[in-house]
């Protein structure tokens, strides 16, 4: 089908590296979600919930990263459920497992977590490429501080300035930035395991009433995170028990720095 018939983010098109297009791909997505599904059935079988087997878990495992988009697709059509959709595409891939994938579970727990676990990738990358610009940046004020230039206000010749201290200035809004993501790195927090509307009684009720299981599953699927992620994902439901969607302002902090970055670099080269 023709790329010129519908809307495409110039985020996407223009400005985004292979890197980050990969991070908020559809296959990223929903490996994460399939992930996050071993993960959850896993730690139900360590709480002891014995209708899960590690056969099941093992099936989940192998058909993480083969994602069957045509039969999840074909099932949105009937269901218009994008979460159930994939949860019956991944047992027509794992029949021995399909009737525990998503045990318990509310759609926000693939769904938030997951944008949560994208957002991170997405301010580590660009925190990365932050580094560097401001490394080269760096080198080009200190390779130009002497030489003289006219500053501009407002279009205007204001005063004798020179090329490496305005570089200096460049750079103090990259530094900005990487304070403000290195914050939402120190403070992003993953939204837990809830049952449906956000309650957690569907758990309460797997395992008859024990809390302690429940909080040890919440612990169980941070632990099966990646390393680089473990150390600072963690989870913590909010006050009401709800299914909150992933704050804005982490979404916010990427999209600024990574503009922040385009900018300097356009006027390194300009």
């Amino acid at each position: 089908m023709s790329q010129h018939d519908r809307y495409i983010s110039p985020f996407s098109t223009r400005y985004a590296s292979d890197e980050m297009q990969y991070i908020f791909s559809d296959d990223n997505k929903f490996r994460t979600w399939r992930r996050l599904w071993v993960a959850l059935a896993r730690a139900e079988m360590k709480q002891g919930l014995t209708n899960i087997t590690p056969e099941m878990v093992a099936e989940l495992e192998a058909h993480v990263d083969d994602i069957n988009y045509e039969v999840a697709i074909e099932r949105e059509k009937l269901v218009r459920h994008d979460v159930m959709s994939h949860v019956y595409a991944y047992g027509q891939q794992c029949p021995k497992a399909a009737g525990i994938i998503h045990l318990g579970a509310t759609s926000c727990y693939v769904g938030d977590n997951t944008d949560i676990i994208v957002m991170r990738q997405g301010l580590e990358l660009v925190r990365k490429k932050l580094i560097g610009v401001l490394a080269k940046l760096a080198k080009f004020a200190e390779e130009y501080k002497d030489m003289p230039c006219m500053a501009y206000t407002h279009c205007q010749p204001a005063q004798p300035t020179t090329v490496g201290k305005r570089a200096t200035l460049w750079a103090n809004e990259l530094v900005m930035d990487l304070s403000e993501i290195d914050h939402r790195l120190a403070t992003l927090q993953l939204r837990g395991v809830k049952g449906t509307t956000g309650t957690q009684a569907s758990f309460m009720e797997l395992f008859k009433g024990d809390a302690d299981k429940i909080r040890a599953v919440d612990a169980s699927i941070v632990q099966a995170q990646p390393h680089a992620l473990r150390a600072h994902l963690r989870f913590e439901p909010l006050p009401d028990g709800g299914c909150a969607q992933p704050q804005l302002h982490h979404r916010h902090a990427v999209v600024r720095a990574h503009a922040g970055r385009q900018r300097q670099q356009a006027r390194c080269h300009g």
